[in-house]
C-alpha cells in the first residue's frame, strides 16, 4: 500500500532589515525589485565618520527600500524588506 506523502508549502516570510544605531543614510546600494544574495550590501550608513554596510541576512527579493540618501534614522528603523 503506497500512502500519499504530506504535500510541503512554502511560505513566503518576509524579512525586515532594520538599524542597528542611529546614523544617516550616506548610500543605497539596491532598489525595490533586485535580488540579493545573503551576505550583499543593501546600503551604506554613516555614523561617527565611519561608513557602516547594512548587509542582507538571507537571499531572496528586495520588495522595498525604506530610506533615501540624507535620511537619519534611528535604531529600530526599517531600512528595507526581503522576501
Amino acid at each position: 500500500m503506497v500512502r500519499d506523502r504530506p504535500r510541503t508549502v512554502r511560505c513566503q516570510v518576509a524579512e525586515d532589515v532594520r538599524a542597528e544605531m542611529v546614523s544617516t543614510v550616506y548610500q543605497v546600494v539596491v532598489s525595490a525589485g533586485e535580488e540579493v544574495d545573503e551576505g550583499d550590501t543593501l546600503v551604506i550608513l554613516e555614523s561617527m565618520k565611519m561608513e557602516i554596510p547594512v548587509l542582507a541576512e538571507v537571499a531572496g527579493k528586495v520588495t522595498s527600500v525604506d530610506v533615501k540618501v540624507g535620511d537619519v534614522i534611528q535604531q529600530g528603523d526599517l531600512i528595507a524588506t526581503i522576501s
